[in-house]
């Protein structure tokens, strides 16, 4: 595969290129390294595509997930208290997890656990490969990228995905790059407050 666009928000793709330039050669020699017409081998049943060869998501999902696997990106999680008051959450979260809880429990009030987790974390950063459905890339963008940052897990988040010119090959619902950098640039420039690098590739 190849990268076709690329869209660097507050600067997450100069930060790479200063810091971790031998993270973004490894990121962009996995995507290189994907041959996705191996992976056009769902046939569609939906009826404006019935009996067409399509790009099968989950297919290439797991071939992005061997690829980086193989170059020793590991899975990250990070655990998490909330509760229903906006205050107490707001002065709990800068706190280590421990503390958290014991503060929410202190207030009277019911500690809820909650985690993120991202797929590919190295060197402080955090990569997802986004072929399903759309609503996944805003979680990735506005809350699982950002959520990490905030707790000083990773420096800058990366989001690959399809072009809208790969994704028309593909059943209905999965997400496209054109459309997540609209939804980027509508938010205004310093929203999500994390550094992203928005990846957009096609066979």
């Amino acid at each position: 595969m190849k990268i076709t666009a690329l869209y660097s928000h507050l600067n997450g793709h100069e930060w790479l290129l200063v810091h971790e330039k031998k993270i973004w050669k490894e990121i962009a020699g996995v995507i290189k390294d994907i041959d996705a017409d191996k992976y056009k081998t769902k046939v569609s049943e939906e009826k404006t595509m019935r009996g067409k060869l399509l790009y099968a998501p989950k297919e290439i999902n797991k071939a992005f997930a061997k690829k980086f696997r193989e170059a020793d990106w590991k899975e990250s999680r990070t655990s998490y208290w909330v509760t229903d008051d906006y205050e107490l959450v707001r002065k709990t979260m800068i706190l280590p997890e421990d503390e958290q809880k014991r503060m929410i429990e202190g207030a009277g009030k019911r500690a809820i656990k909650s985690y993120n987790q991202t797929d590919f974390v190295k060197r402080r950063v955090a990569v997802e490969v986004q072929f399903g459905k759309y609503s996944f890339i805003a979680y990735d963008l506005f809350v699982k990228h950002l959520a990490f940052y905030v707790g000083n897990a990773i420096d800058v988040g990366i989001e690959i995905l399809p072009m809208k010119a790969m994704q028309e090959h593909m059943s209905s619902g999965p997400g496209y790059y054109e459309g997540a950098l609209y939804d980027i640039a509508r938010q205004g420039r310093g929203v999500p407050a994390v550094p992203l690098v928005l990846v957009g590739v096609e066979p």
